[in-house]
């Protein structure tokens, strides 16, 4: 790339909000000490707190076209107020049940995601306990997309056994709220607890459930997900493997996103971060296949592949001038694995295969089929990790050994 190119690269780092700003708890709590953090569910994604690795959300600019953003904010409106009309109630097992606010007891917060804060939550008329994302209405038009896409995606998503099941949504005049089933956690957490590589078997079918739901996405809804990682794949002990957070997705035109919106940098396909003219973006679903690769990297070996680097510009630039992250050979990984990879993680995006193709791959072909205990083995790491000081009664051989089998 010519050192032309560097000059129109500009990256704003939105930074974190103020505590007055995070929307405020408004459930009501099921005791005295509620809202605190819950250490048994923990089914929404976090944003990575390690000091040498980026996390911040990366706003890329986006061209200034008044009349599009005035017909385009009107449509958000419009489509809000229609959604408004269908909420109010939550279909749970079947059963549709008139819900409120005041029917919601929450059981603590479990996490924040890219729209905002989700909690553990008992539903009152019924016992059932699912999980609640809580997104602030703001006078902000991105803010209220956001909330509108990922409710969007969720509620029509119904029919796809890998992406996160939707109860209802209800509405006030300052908050979202959405029920969800809860999971037990998600990818990047369980690296956390393991403090080491994910098994290839538990991988395999993680991607199998991970690519099947960026396609149905692609194909049932023309969506593209834009914000792959491991923060964002959920697991529980049932064996379960689900998608979720889709207020960053965007839709697609002709097969292609036309906008360049917020997204996690460490994640990025060098397509998305330098594009050939950067006020036409054109990108299209091979963007979301880079980041499969590097989330599936991280997982495998326990580590992020730019770990090193202490800024979001240093992991950009890495991105784009060094060759593409691999598996390492030295960690005995099956070819099918390692090739599979390196194909997610091809540089140019006009040779990086899409959903289809992913598909047709032997790693995927042999998952397909493969029977795994996921449940198993998920129970298992959760009940060995229970306590923050059991791994330290393992050694690394040990639990090299524990979480391999």
């Amino acid at each position: 790339m010519g050192k032309q190119r560097w000059c129109v690269i500009v990256i704003q780092l939105s930074p974190a909000p103020a505590p007055s700003q995070r929307a405020a708890l408004q459930l009501p709590l099921a005791n005295d000490g509620g809202g605190s953090r819950s250490s048994s569910s923990e089914s929404s994604p976090q944003h990575h707190t390690y000091p040498s690795r980026p996390r911040h959300m990366l706003n890329l600019p986006t061209p200034q076209y008044s009349l599009v953003k005035s017909v385009e904010n009107a449509e958000i409106d419009q489509k809000l107020q229609e959604i408004m009309k269908q909420t109010g109630y939550l279909k749970i097992d079947g059963q549709r049940y008139p819900a409120e606010v005041s029917d919601l007891i929450s059981e603590g917060e479990i996490g924040s995601g890219t729209c905002g804060q989700v909690f553990k939550v008992r539903f009152k008329k019924t016992g059932h306990v699912i999980a609640v994302k809580q997104m602030r209405r703001t006078g902000n038009k991105d803010e209220n997309k956001r909330i509108l896409m990922d409710l969007d995606v969720v509620l029509k998503s119904h029919d796809c056994p890998y992406i996160i099941q939707c109860y209802g949504a209800i509405v006030t005049n300052t908050d979202v709220f959405i029920a969800m089933e809860l999971m037990g956690t998600c990818a990047e957490k369980l690296k956390k607890r393991i403090q080491g590589p994910i098994p290839e078997r538990i991988l395999g079918k993680m991607t199998v459930a991970i690519v099947s739901a960026l396609l149905y996405l692609k194909e049932k809804h023309g969506v593209i997900h834009r914000d792959v990682k491991p923060s964002n794949i959920l697991l529980d002990n049932k064996g379960q493997i689900k998608l979720c957070d889709f207020g960053i997705s965007g839709r697609l035109v002709d097969s292609k996103a036309k906008t360049r919106s917020a997204g996690c940098a460490a994640y990025m396909a060098p397509e998305r971060i330098d594009p050939p003219d950067p006020s036409k973006p054109d990108y299209d679903i091979r963007a979301d296949v880079w980041s499969l690769g590097i989330s599936l990297v991280e997982l495998a070996t326990g580590q992020f592949p730019y770990k090193n680097c202490k800024t979001d510009f240093e992991v950009l630039t890495k991105v784009l001038q060094e060759d593409p992250p691999s598996l390492p050979l030295s960690m005995d990984f099956s070819l099918d694995f390692q090739s599979f990879v390196k194909d997610c993680l091809t540089k140019d995006h006009r040779k990086r295969p899409k959903y289809h193709k992913l598909l047709e791959h032997s790693f995927i072909r042999r998952y397909e089929v493969l029977v795994v205990d996921v449940a198993g083995w998920f129970q298992a790491v959760m009940e060995r990790t229970e306590s923050p000081r059991s791994s330290q009664c393992y050694s690394q051989h040990q639990l090299h050994s524990l979480f391999s089998r």
